[in-house]
Parts: structure tokens; sequence; C-alpha cells
């Protein structure tokens, strides 16, 4: 669906004096470009009239066209004489016996420019080799060597490196860059080559299938006396390489023989060594051009079919000599590598009036084709022909097997009116679709563009219509309407200039240079190179409808002043019969300018106005109003009515495909207007006047909507970006990053042919030609939005439907307004499916509970209120869809229907156990106790009536509030049941209890028989299940508010509460005796528990008991209340009974901690020592390398095996473990306990040492403050006990110094481990926090693990004796 657009002119011209001197005039004949320098080359032969044996060549260097810079002036690099082909060889053998001798031709049969030595090689005619270095600064012609019997056909291979050479003497040779012969043969070889078919006796021609043309023709042959040439044949030698090098062939014009009467045109293939490959089937009428495609599948040449014209009787009876076929029938054919024939299509430019006439000696059927070139990137070919009345050069391209005419390039008139004479075309070997041409005077340089002409018509009247050019025809497409694939067209509108339209040479309707369709009609103007323009109005069908899909209607023609244009635009139109176009051209000549001239065509008058620039190969944006995009980027307003222009946006460099977008943010803000900008190079720019933005360097296309920008990329992306984002974001100078746009995945290569908003498509073509329309979500949300705002709710539905988008968009997009509008949209999508499709929708989307409730509440309503028969399924839909589902509610609409419409009762319970699982239908309506309705949901659900009828029977043989119970229970309902159950009559209250311990429904019995006279037993029955739980202190409390004092007092006991133990004893008034038991019981349990002063209250409170008071106290080292329970009860002899030994026995219990203290420090702090060595010493082997992908997989086989580096610190499954490699989640936690328990080995060794090391000073700190409450009273006891003060003092203080060096040395920091830690995602997953542990190895223990500090020494006292000294250490 693309064509080519004429983007870039370049024209110069050799001035007078320089180009002419005495003698006949020079003339252009060759080019070769200098890529190095980007430069062209043009060469100039003058040939004298008086002595035809000698010509002047002359070589001129051009700057190399480069968009809006200026050619300058050419400059002569130097000039020489060469002998003419004439001089050389007057009786060539080039030219075929039976075949016109050709016209005059140039003398230089090639020119090039070798890049290694930078020299330019030009080869005559004559056999001359001259070579020119461009790099002196003074150039000279030297010539390196001179082929006898002249040359007929030179080609360079692709890399520059090898040159074959066809000579007059029919040798072919080929040479290297530095003119070695590499190899000679001849140039008429016999053999058929090294790819000669094999016959291997089947598959041969006869044994095919012919379809419609029968058996004759598996024995049909063209003679050899029937193969000819063609009258238009040059007789000149054509070589051509393929792209890689690998291969050249070679078209030469075979004599008459014995065997062939005629002369012919045969191919051969070579290799790159000269080795002949294949020779291809005789083709009658071939003719002389030739060219290999660069990607390598195809060479060029020219058939003609039919008789000769000016011939009326043959001269033999084998014909003409040309293809049997239509009179004036003229291919481009195609061959194969190996020589077969592979397709062709025909030429358009025979005239049925000049049918059996010869138009001319030289030219028979009034043209003849040159030469046939393709372009580098092998996707246009060109096809240069010499008519009577000029030359033109089309450009062909393919698509879906089809070739389109898509250019036509005609030569300047030459002097006088003369008719205009191409003397060279050539492709830019690096610029695919730039060509070179040449006339005798002039160098002309055209560069193209794909483009694509595509309506920019916006809803409602978008018909999305496509313009394709093939030759003079126009093929049309709607994509609104239809989707008709290529070569293939809804329309094809057929071009006819009148004469007085028509160019002046040559004189015919030539090819449109471009089309262009207006904004708000669906018009079509197609503009002509010289100036003519014709307008039409399509008429195109956007509904749908059984006439044509398109008539369109000639509604304008006009002629524009002399100029040569290339791009036509609409402007905003005034009224609807008024059309503004404007057509950008520019001047012929080196110093021309851009110009656009504006049409404005009222009731079929026009009115011209032209605006002209100060540079040239600009572009006209797309856009309402007239806007001009100059080489540079920047981008011009014009004012026809004043003929300037003002700036109005910049690009950062020129785009070719340009496109304005205006933005409405909202009522309150101005609209922004958005430039967008594509490049060559991809980069996809938009600039609203201050700010730009790049948003992507991989664009390939772009369309415009009214609310997005949709770009295509090379990774096969479509991007839709928002147009009222993209104006926030260049109103934002602040944010830099691109957003993230929405992207959908298409077909590797795909462009963006058109986008039609109203059907919400977007139309791609792919790499080979065909189309693939898709719906994308943000054109379908976009309508969707547009129509739920404007109310029309049957559209949006529809869309949603079809484009299978979420149904909760209704309410989404904004809820308020959907429940205000609900009567409308039931109103429009009055269907009951569609209704309960979207009911269901709303029941499994995203939105909350109470959204849905409150929108399926106001639906059910409005159903309700029209019409509640027709909707009754649509009613439960909204019942059930509910979160929770409301079936009781279902079920009671149906109670209601039962008795009025059974027939309709009958039909929705059938639909609602559809919705809902029958046996959950069952229960509820089992637990709305309606037997009735339990038997209809029974019976339609196809129940077993075996499983349910015996059931109901019991159930009708109970009680009403027992049969209430039992379905209750039946239905797991436990709260339920027991307030049934409690109204069943006290007779059942041991039943109830029993209920209430096996599904303890405690609670629920408390809050049932608060205020009767069963509470009490409730609350025993709570407490004895509390008592079992060995929850005693609120077993306890239940059993007090139960008045139950001797359950109180033994859950007390247990709890340890014996404040409230002895309170409740004292008021029951217990024996003292049993006082003092249950004291003894207390305080022996309250000793275990460590709490001993606790313990010591008791015994002295309630047993009496001063001495085990005493002990107890003792025992939990509280000597001071020990002392003093001593004196105040008066036993001085418990002092030396218990106290004495009793502070000798603590002291030996905190020296054995700390001896046991010290032993572990000393190990855990070596082993520290020793880990730290290895881990600088052997890294790898500390850390080991693991992959937490291998938890879930059995490394292991049966054949058990040494532990490795990965099995130091995982418990991977093996045969000798016979476990499972499927791991639960309880396992799986296990094992992560496993990986961090510390195991000598394992990497997290350290950390557990560090951890060890922390929880010792933590001990160590408990020890001091037991230390200090046991010193001051062994310094006042007895000589041994101070004597052990001094000797605790001493062991405290070194141990404690041992422990600070100890913590400095382990959590001193290194600055190779000062590094910080990397955060992790906080996934809830084994395989993430197994992936957490492996990064968190390499962290420094010392950082996970925190410094423990030392408590203060409080236990240090200034003892009397020279023992207590140790305090100053």
């Amino acid at each position: 669906m693309r064509s080519l657009a004429l983007w870039r002119v370049s024209h110069a011209s050799l001035s007078a004096p320089e180009f002419s001197s005495s003698g006949e005039p020079s003339s252009i004949t060759a080019t070769a470009l200098d890529l190095d320098q980007n430069a062209l080359l043009v060469a100039t032969e003058r040939k004298d009239a008086l002595n035809d044996s000698e010509a002047t060549i002359a070589i001129w260097r051009l700057a190399s066209e480069g968009g809006a810079s200026e050619e300058g002036t050419p400059s002569l690099v130097t000039s020489y004489a060469t002998p003419t082909q004439l001089a050389a060889n007057p009786w060539s053998k080039g030219t075929a016996k039976g075949v016109t001798a050709p016209r005059k031709d140039a003398e230089i049969v090639s020119m090039h420019v070798l890049p290694d030595s930078h020299s330019l090689v030009v080869i005559t005619r004559a056999g001359d080799i001259t070579t020119i270095s461009l790099d002196d600064d003074a150039p000279s012609a030297e010539v390196v060597g001179s082929v006898e019997g002249g040359i007929m056909g030179v080609a360079w291979s692709p890399d520059d490196t090898l040159l074959v050479l066809v000579t007059g003497e029919d040798k072919l040779l080929l040479m290297t860059s530095t003119f070695d012969v590499l190899s000679e043969g001849p140039l008429h070889p016999k053999e058929f080559g090294e790819d000669a078919p094999i016959n291997v006796g089947w598959g041969a021609k006869h044994t095919q299938f012919h379809g419609s043309l029968g058996k004759a023709a598996a024995t049909s042959s063209i003679p050899p006396t029937a193969v000819g040439a063609s009258p238009d044949d040059d007789g000149h030698v054509r070589v051509s390489w393929r792209g890689d090098g690998a291969y050249f062939t070679v078209s030469v014009l075979e004599g008459a023989t014995e065997a062939e009467a005629r002369p012919h045109r045969t191919l051969r293939v070579y290799s790159r060594e000269a080795t002949l490959q294949s020779t291809a089937e005789p083709v009658p009428g071939l003719e002389h051009v030739l060219s290999w495609r660069p990607s390598g599948n195809l060479i060029v040449g020219t058939q003609r079919f039919g008789n000769i014209p000016g011939e009326s009787a043959q001269k033999s009876e084998s014909g003409s000599g040309l293809g049997p076929g239509r009179d004036g029938r003229h291919d481009i054919v195609f061959f194969e590598r190996n020589g077969l024939r592979h397709g062709e299509f025909t030429l358009r430019e025979y005239r049925a009036e000049d049918a059996g006439r010869a138009v001319s000696e030289q030219r028979r059927w009034g043209y003849r084709v040159r030469e046939v070139g393709w372009s580098s990137d092998s996707n246009v070919l060109s096809v240069w022909i010499e008519r009577e009345d000029g030359d033109i050069v089309q450009l062909w391209t393919t698509g879906n097997y089809h070739w389109y005419l898509k250019q036509e390039i005609a030569a300047p008139p030459g002097q006088d009116g003369r008719p205009g004479r191409f003397t060279s075309v050539q492709w830019h070997p690096e610029e695919s679709l730039r060509i070179i041409l040449t006339t005798p005077l002039d160098v002309i340089q055209r560069t193209y563009a794909w483009d694509t002409f595509a309506s920019p018509s916006q809803s409602p009247v978008d018909s999305g219509s496509v313009a394709v050019i093939d030759g003079t025809n126009i093929l049309l497409t709607p994509f609104r309407s239809q989707n008709v694939p290529p070569p293939m067209a809804s329309h094809t509108l057929s071009l006819e200039l009148p004469p007085d339209l028509q160019p002046a040479q040559p004189k015919r309707t030539p090819v449109p240079v471009h089309a262009a369709f207006a904004h708000t009609r669906d018009l079509l103007a197609i503009l002509w190179e010289h100036g003519a323009v014709q307008v039409y109005d399509l008429q195109t069908r956007l509904g749908p409808g059984r006439g044509k899909v398109m008539d369109p209607v000639h509604i304008w023609s006009g002629k524009l002043a002399p100029r040569s244009y290339r791009q036509a635009a609409f402007a905003a139109e005034g009224c609807k019969e008024d059309v503004r176009i404007a057509v950008l051209g520019s001047d012929p000549g080196s110093d021309a300018v851009d110009v656009v001239s504006v049409v404005a065509i009222v009731e079929k008058e026009a009115k011209t106005s032209d605006v002209a620039f100060v540079t040239h190969n600009g572009r006209l944006v797309s856009s309402r109003s007239i806007l001009w995009e100059a080489p540079d980027g920047l981008v011009f307003d014009v004012d026809t009515e004043r003929k300037s222009a003002s700036e109005v946006a910049h690009f950062p460099e020129f785009c070719f495909w340009t496109a304005h977008a205006v933005v409405n943010q909202g009522e309150s803000d101005a609209p922004t207007s958005l430039y967008i900008g594509l490049t060559h190079g991809g980069k996809l720019h938009v600039v609203d006047g201050q700010a730009t933005r790049t948003l992507a360097t991989n664009a390939n296309s772009f369309t415009i909507t009214p609310g997005f920008l949709i770009f295509t990329t090379t990774a096969h992306v479509a991007q839709f970006a928002p147009l009222k984002i993209l104006a926030t974001l260049l109103k934002n100078s602040e944010t830099t990053n691109v957003p993230e746009f929405e992207t959908r995945r298409v077909e590797r290569g795909s462009r963006i042919v058109t986008a039609v908003p109203s059907n919400m498509s977007l139309v791609l073509q792919m790499p080979r030609g065909n189309l693939e329309t898709i719906n994308p979500r943000p054109l379908v949300m976009q309508v969707v939005r547009q129509e739920i705002d404007s109310g029309d709710y049957g559209k949006a539905f529809t869309a949603c439907r079809k484009h299978r988008i979420d149904l909760n968009v209704f309410v989404e997009h904004n809820p308020e307004a959907f429940i205000k509008g609900i009567p409308s949209f039931v109103e429009q999508v009055a269907d009951v499916d569609y209704i309960n499709l979207f009911l269901t929708s709303l029941g499994q989307g995203p939105l909350p509970a109470d959204v849905v409730a409150r929108i399926c509440d106001e639906i059910r309503a409005e159903l309700e209120r029209k019409d509640l028969k027709k909707y009754v399924n649509s009613i439960l839909t909204a019942h059930v869809v509910k979160r929770p589902p409301d079936h009781e509610a279902g079920l009671a609409l149906l109670l209601r229907l039962k008795e009025s419409e059974p027939d309709l009762v009958e039909d929705a319970v059938k639909y609602i156990i559809f919705l809902v699982d029958a046996d959950k239908l069952f229960d509820t309506a089992l637990g709305m106790y309606d037997f009735s309705l339990v038997l209809m949901v029974a019976q339609h659900a196809q129940k077993d009536p075996r499983e349910y009828l015996p059931f109901l029977r019991e159930l009708r043989a109970l009680d009403h509030y027992y049969q209430r119970f039992r379905i209750d229970d039946y239905l797991r309902r436990y709260e339920k049941a027991l307030t049934n159950l409690s109204l069943a009559g006290p007779e059942r209250f041991e039943e109830a209890m029993a209920y209430v311990e096996k599904h303890q429904l405690y609670d629920h019995a408390l809050s049932i028989w608060r205020g009767t006279d069963k509470y009490e037993a409730v609350l025993n029955i709570y407490g004895d299940w509390l008592f079992d739980r060995r929850d005693f202190k609120e077993a306890a409390f239940i059993f007090r508010q139960a008045n139950s004092p001797e359950k109180a007092m033994i859950a007390h006991e247990k709890a340890l509460d014996w404040q409230e133990l002895f309170e409740l004893a004292v008021q029951q008034q217990l024996s003292d005796d049993d006082l003092k038991d249950i004291a003894y019981r207390v305080a022996e349990d309250l000793v275990s528990k460590k709490r001993t002063s606790e313990a010591a209250s008791v015994l002295l409170d309630y047993a009496k008991d001063v001495r085990e008071s005493v002990i107890a106290l003792v025992e939990g080292s509280h000597f001071s209340e020990a002392r003093r329970i001593i004196v105040l009860h008066r036993r001085p002899e418990l002092l030396e009974e218990v106290i004495h030994p009793g502070a000798l026995e603590c002291r030996a219990r905190i020296a054995e901690d700390m001896s046991e203290m010290r032993e572990q420090l000393r190990k855990q702090v070596n082993r520290l020592r020793e880990l730290r060595v290895r881990k600088v010493e052997e890294p790898e082997a500390f850390y080991g390398v693991e992959d937490t992908d291998l938890h879930n997989v059995d490394v292991m086989t049966d054949i058990s095996m040494a532990p490795t580096m990965f099995t130091r610190y995982t418990v991977a499954p093996s045969a000798m473990s016979k476990t499972s490699s499927k791991r639960s989640s309880r396992s799986k936690r296990k094992l992560e306990r496993k990986v961090g328990s510390g195991r000598k080995g394992t990497v997290d060794e350290e950390e557990y040492l560090l951890k060890s090391v922390s929880k010792l000073v933590t001990r160590f700190n408990t020890t001091q403050a037991d230390s200090a409450s046991l010193l001051p009273h062994l310094l006042q006891f007895t000589e041994e006990h101070r004597a052990e003060a001094a000797s605790l003092q001493q062991e405290l203080t070194e141990f404690a110094a041992e422990l600070k060096e100890a913590v400095e040395e382990i959590w001193k920091k290194t600055p190779e481990n000062e590094e910080g830690t990397e955060s992790t995602p906080a996934v809830d997953s084994w395989a993430a926090r197994m992936d957490a542990y492996e990064k968190q190895k390499h962290i420094n223990p010392v950082d996970k693990v925190a410094r423990p500090e030392l408590a203060k020494p409080e236990w240090k006292l200034r003892l009397p004796d020279a023992r207590g000294s140790s305090e100053n250490r």
C-alpha cells in the first residue's frame, strides 16, 4: 500500500564556456561516485567533426546531493585525449551479423572509483584503461593498459576487487583491481556449464502435467530457427554481477550459424573465477538489457513478442524471431541463476494505434528499452525507455507478486525543443532510493522515499481510504468498508489528462507524482510533476449497503505555473463547496527554491497564490493548515494572504514523515499543537513549539487518531501514546523520561497503513505485501468510553462483546453516572442474555463487593419494574452474582411466582440450577425450612429421590424447633442450630450442653442462657473446657462466676495465682492444716519456677515455717531478705545453719558458670580466627556457589558420592537419605532452619559463633548481677567467706577483661568487609527466601549481628586487706 514519493531533487548544469569549445559540443556520458569524499564525478566527451579518430574526455567533480545544501559549481578534475572506437577497431566483431549497426555510442564504457587507491578508472571502447589519482593536487590521466580489438563490455565486482572485460575479439577477461589477468576465455563457449542438468530417466518435460494446454504442450518446443533478436537490440555485450560478488552474468548477441539462422541473445552465468556455470534457455525476442538483482534471486532482461512493425510478410516460415504472443507485447523477464525463466511482467508503453506500422527505423514500436537497473536494496527496478518524443525512466516495485509502476522521470527537453535524452542512469550504491541521471548538459539527482497516501479524515466521516499509484491508475480502498488485499482494490481510478494538461514532451498522460486526501471530505487530489492537478470527489459509502463502495466524480482540473512539483496537501476548507490545495514545487535549475502554490477552488473557479522560501527540498506537513518543513527541521506556518511564513516549531532533524495534531486539554486550557515527525533513521520526535521529546529511536511508521499517536517499531511492537499525555509531557520540562505506553505485539516487519477510529481498527501491511486489520484495545476502549459518556450503551455493549472487552468498564469508567443511567442501559441492552452476561461479568470482576451489590440491586429493581416475567432469569442472576451470593432471595422470588406462574417458575428453577451448584441450592432451600421449595429444587436438579426423600420424611416427623435444629445441624449452621435447640424445651438442655461441648459453642451458649437458671451450669461446662485446655487463669475466673469456689481454688493453684488462692481459702474458712498443706504445695511449685521470694512469702505467711522460708530465699540468692527474716523472728541459729553454707554454695555455682563461660569463649574465638583466615585465603571454597533452583532437583544418583561445596550447606535429597525431592512447605522451612543452624564447616558458622558470643555476654551480665548481691555478705561472714569474696572478685575482673578484649577483636571491621547489603524483594516463597539467603552469604556477619555491650561492674568493692587489690585492675 506504499508509494514512492519524491523527496529531494538536485540539478546541476555545466556552464557553456567550460562545456563547449571549437568543434562539436561536449556531452555528459558517464558518472562515478566518490563515496569517501561524498562527491559525484562526471565525464564529458567531445569529438572533433573533422577528426573522428580522437575524442577529448573531461572529468568534472560535483558535490553530492545533500538535502538543503547547494551543490556548488562543477570543478574540472582533468581532461585528456583518447582514441575512439573507430580508430581502434573499424570492423569490430561486437556487432552481430544481420543486426543493424547501433547508433553512435559514447566512448566511455565504464567509469569507476576504486576506494583502496582512491583513483578513478576510465575504460573506453577503444580498449584504453586509464587511471586518475584523485588525491593528487593536479590529477592527470595515465593509461595503464590497452586491450586489442577494443572493449565491448565492462563490470566491476561489488567489492571492487575484480573486473570483467569483454573484448572486441570475443574474449572474456577476468582481472584484478591492479589489472592483472586472472582468467581468459572465449565469449561464445559451446558447452552449457558446470550446472548442466542430468537426465536420469524421469521428470522429463513430456511426463509433466500441463493443465489446459494438453499433451501437445509436452512435446512442443521452439525451433532454433525461430529464436531471434529484437530489432531494438543495440548489439552490445552486457555484464552484471550478483550483489554478493559470487557470480556474474554475461548477455551477448550470438551471430547466425548453420544451426541457428538468426542472431539471438544468450545469457550465461559465470562464477567468481570466471568458470561457466549455466547457459539460459533460448528466449526468442530477448533484448540487450541486463541487470542482476543485488539480493541475487533474479536476473532481469526484456523480451519482445508478436510481429515486427512494418514487416507484413515474414522472411521465413519460422516467424519474426520474437516471442509468440500479442503484437506489441513487451515484457520484463526474469531468469534464475541456473538459466531458467522465473516470471515476467508487461510494460505499458505500446499504443494500439501504432499496431502494424513502424514508427521509425531506429524505434520500430515507437520506443525501446535502453537499460534496466536495481536500487541497492533490490526494491526498485528502473527501466530506461527511449521514446520518439523523449526519454523516460520508470520506477517499478513489486508486492504480492504484482509489479507496480510507481514513478516516471522524463528527460528535460533539449535545446531548440528537441526531445530530451538521458545519457546515463545510475543508482546510488549506499542510499537505496537515490538515482542519478544525466542528460548531455545536466546532472539530475533524485531521492525518493516510501510514503502511504492515506485519508486523514476523522470520525464520524473517516473512510480510511488509501490510494496506491500504479501507472496511470489509482488503486483506492476504503478500509472502513472493505479490506481488499493488494494488488486488488475496491476501485481502480483510471487517469487521463486532456491534451491541454499533458506535458509538452512526451505528449501523453504520465504517472502521477503524488496524491492527497482531504481532512473533512472524501476528496482526492492527484498531482503530476509538470503541474497538472485533478480533484475527485470519491463519494465513498461509509455504512453497509448494496451500492458501489466508491463512485469517484471529477470536480476540477487545472495546471499550475511551469515548475517541478512533488507534493500536494489539502488545507482547511472554508465551506463544504470550497477546496484549498497546497502544492509544493521548485523551479528547475541549480538555484531552485521551494514554492508553495495554494489553489483555492470556489465553485469550480481556481485562484492561485504562491509563497516562496529561501531553500529547497522541504516538505509539506500533514495538517489542516498549510505547514512547510525546511530541510533543517524548521516548521513554518504559511500565510497565503501576506505571502509569508512564520516559524512555529523546530524538529531536531529533518523528518520526511510528519503530521500535525491539535490536542484539547480541557475547557479552561488552550488547545496544544503537537508536531510529530519520523526520520529515515527511525527517530520519532514530538514537538509543541518549545519542547521536544524523542519517543522512539527504532520507529518505522506512525499514524494519528483523535486520541492517540500510534507507531510501530523494528522490535515488532505497536505502541499507543495518548495525545493528552504527550502534550502534558512536553509542558513538563522537569520530566525527562518517556512514560511506558500501552503496546501490542505485531508481525515482524509490520508497518501502519492507516487507522480507522470509527471502526476501532488499525490496518498493517506485512513485508510480503498482505494486509492485516486489528482492533487494538486502546482504540476500542476510547470509542467505548465515548459511547458510555454519550449514553449510547447499546453500541458500547456491542463493541465490548465483539472485541472481548471486560464489561466491568461500564462501571469502572464512571460508577455514579452508570447507576443513574441504568434505566437507559436496560432499555438499550434489552436482551435477557445480554443482561445476564453483563451481570455475570460484574460478579466475576475486580469491583468491590459493595459496589457489585449496589448495581445488582439497582438493575434488579429496574427489571422488576419493567417486566418481572420477562426478566426473571436476569433478576435471579442479579441475586446470585453478589458477593456473597444471595441464594435465599432468589429462591424467595421463585416462591412468590410459584402459584401464579408455574411454567415460568419451572424454567427459572432450571436456570438458577444452571447458575448455582445443585447441592448448594438444595441446602439453601432446606435452610429456608420450606419443604415444597426443597422438593422443587431436588426434582429439577435430577437428584435421586432415594437420597433425599427419607431424610425429608424424618424431618417432617419432628417438632418445629427440633426440626429446624436438625436442619441447621445438617447444614453445619451450628450456632443457629443451638438457638433452635434451646427453644425446643428444657428437656433438651442436656442434649444442648452436649452439643455445646461437641462444637465448642460456649460463647453463643452463654449469650443464649444468660439471665436464666441454667446460666451457672453453662459456666461450669465452659470452665471445665478451659481447665482441660490448661487455661487455668481464665478457668478460675469462670468458676468464680459460676459460684464454684472449690474448682476455682484448684484452677488458681494450677495457675500459681497464690494470692487469689489463699483469698478464697480463707473465705472458705479452711483449717490451719489444710492451709499449710496448700502452702507447702504452692511453695514447692513456685521454687521450681524460680519464684523463690514468692515461695518464701507463702511459707512464712501461711505455713508459719521460718526455716523453709529462709532456705527458699537463700536458694534465690536473696541473702539480705533472709537475714532480715532471721532477725525479725529471732532465729539466729539459722545464720550458721542455712545462710553461711548457702553463700558458699552460691559462690561455687558462680565459679562453675564462669569456668564454663571462659572455656566456651576461648574455643569460639579461636574458631572465629580460623574461619576468617580461611575466608581470605580460600574465598571460593569458603562460600561455594549454589543455584537455588537445584533445591527442587534430585542432584544425587543412586550411587553415593562424596559431599561437595553444594552439600556443605544444603540437604539435597540422595540415595543415602532415601528422601523424595518433593518437599512440603513444612519440610522446606525445616531445611531453611538447618541451613542457618551453624553446623561446623558451613558458611553460616561464623554468624552462629557471633550470636553465641553475644549470648555469652548477656549471660555474664546476669552473673555479675548475682555476684553484686553476694559479695557484700561474703565479706561479713567468716574468714573463709572473705577469702572466697576476694577470689570471686579477682575471677570476675579477669574474665571481664578477657571478654571485653574478645568482643573488641571479633567486632572489628576490615575495609574489605564494609560493603553495604543489598535489599531483596519480600516474596513469600521458599525459592525467594533461599535466593535471599544466597545473597546474604557474602555479607559480613559482623554487619548482621549487633555488638553486645558489657554491663557496668557494680560488684567492685574496696576490700580491707591486700587480697582485694585486684579491684584496681
